[in-house]
């Protein structure tokens, strides 16, 4: 019953931006962390960034300084804000929400495409 819907990703040129959301829905009981990760073509998933429910931030070294993650409580939702994007950031981006003891939520995930 539980959704996640992910949006904002598409083509952009490198050294632009995009905001990423992701928007919870259905019956959910004490949410922990909302994640960020990627996967590109050939590679395995990887994680990007963490927001915990406490506020605390992670980031990837490969992001860090040009991505930002936030998230509205109120919404269940979670973003993704990315600034200077390489064509390295090209994949397509999850968010996951771990909510209770050992639930874990995935969604179906956004293309993000950067241009050289």
């Amino acid at each position: 019953q539980v959704q996640l819907v992910e949006s904002g990703g598409g083509l952009v040129q490198a050294g632009g931006s995009l905001r990423l959301s992701c928007a919870a829905s259905g019956s959910i009981f004490s949410i922990n962390d909302m994640d960020w990760y990627r996967q590109a073509p050939g590679k395995q998933r990887e994680l990007v960034a963490v927001s915990t429910s406490g506020g605390k931030t992670v980031y990837a070294d490969s992001v860090k300084g040009r991505f930002t993650i936030s998230r509205d409580n109120a919404k269940n939702t979670v973003y993704l804000q990315m600034s200077s994007l390489k064509p390295e950031d090209t994949a397509v981006y999850y968010c996951r929400l771990v909510a209770g003891i050992s639930h874990d939520y995935w969604g179906q995930g956004t293309q993000v495409t950067v241009s050289s």
